[in-house]
């Protein structure tokens, strides 16, 4: 049966609601998003409680007949895009953030071109299901979210190989090493060959806990990192009750933090411009330490699969003294890394950072795919 019949069919699972078992698939016509063979999966992943819920997100496929060791997989995990349903942008050709998808798109069909299939998931809570606000940065769900896709589309897709790899920018950085991490206990049953990371959210949690009402207000700490800020707390909020987030909040601070669970990015951009962070609160921080590190702090060991890490020394959306701290603490934990630098915005990629990611993904790749 050819890949598009395939797709189209959505093969039953076997369990319903198990990890990566499938809701639904919808083939969308040739030219979506620039590409032949595009597909819409919806499936069940596991939120960090170890709760089944639904999730959403895209499948590209090459164009052509499979090799025989079948299409290996790249997952492309994307940057911060909000915090309500249809705000991935992966899933919805309608969404409120498709503006900002045509060099996704290219970024994307380049990976395709190339003869790998791409996965990309909204993330829990971003696709086409209302589960509450998404857990932003929340490093557990990101990695189900993620590899539970890769489950899917094998799934509705005899032709993908087991064979997959993880490449994110942002937040989608954040996911992909989320996932590195976790992917050789959660699904040993595949063959994970290493994670490209470009300019990935790291160690805010370190920062956050310095937050507070007293804080001087900071040209760089208005507008986006309040954006950030308030996104981050309306999912630890929705993930660990138990911390009390509001208690935390001033008046305004909890106004935004409620609108924020049902809004996409740019909505939470606009309201929080020209907010200093130490407004959005009552009190300190402090307290909530741990919780945050629980929530969203990156492990620093225990990866077994090669990382290529790209930062841009000039990045003020995540400061380029977090990646550092990043790469440092890897290098103290004997972590198989490569890391390349340029001077460009938070989320682009020089031509030598291309050169390198292209190199990277060859190098890990080598091996033939696994059926």
């Amino acid at each position: 049966m050819a890949t598009g019949a395939l797709l189209a069919a959505g093969l039953a699972p076997a369990t319903a609601e198990a990890p990566g078992s499938i809701i639904s698939v919808q083939a969308e016509p040739a030219g979506w998003r620039g590409m032949a063979n595009g597909s819409v999966i919806e499936y069940w992943m596991t939120d960090s409680a170890g709760v089944s819920r639904p999730a959403s997100g895209a499948v590209f496929i090459p164009e052509g007949d499979a090799p025989a060791t079948g299409w290996p997989i790249i997952a492309y995990d994307h940057g911060t895009s909000g915090s309500g349903p249809g705000c991935g942008g992966q899933s919805d050709p309608e969404s409120a953030m498709t503006r900002y998808r045509g060099a996704e798109d290219a970024l994307i069909k380049g990976m395709v071109d190339q003869g790998f299939a791409v996965v990309a998931p909204d993330y829990l809570g971003l696709g086409r299901f209302d589960t509450g606000p998404h857990p932003y940065l929340e490093v557990r769900s990101q990695a189900t979210a993620t590899i539970d896709l890769v489950r899917a589309a094998r799934a509705a897709d005899p032709d993908l190989s087991r064979t997959w790899s993880v490449f994110g920018v942002s937040q989608g950085g954040h996911a992909a090493l989320s996932s590195a991490h976790v992917q050789s206990w959660y699904a040993p049953e595949l063959d994970f060959r290493g994670t490209v990371a470009v300019d990935p959210a790291s160690d805010v949690e370190k920062v956050l806990p310095f937050g507070g009402p007293g804080l001087p207000e900071i040209p760089l700490l208005s507008g986006a990192t309040s954006s950030f800020i308030v996104s981050i707390l309306a999912g630890l909020r929705a993930t660990h009750p138990e911390a009390e987030v509001d208690s935390y909040l001033s008046p305004l601070g909890k106004s935004l933090v409620d609108a924020a669970g049902s809004q996409c990015l740019d909505k939470i951009f606009a309201a929080t411009q020209g907010v200093n962070p130490s407004s959005l609160l009552a009190k300190p921080l402090a307290p909530l330490r741990d919780v945050l590190a629980e929530y969203m702090a990156l492990p620093t060991s225990g990866y077994d699969a090669p990382i290529l890490m790209t930062m841009n020394v000039t990045d003020v959306v995540v400061p380029s003294p977090l990646h550092g701290a990043l790469v440092a603490q890897f290098a103290a934990n004997g972590v198989d890394q490569q890391v390349v630098t340029g001077f460009g915005e938070h989320g682009t990629t020089s031509p030598e950072m291309r050169v390198a990611i292209d190199e990277f993904q060859a190098r890990i790749h080598a091996a033939p795919p696994q059926r």
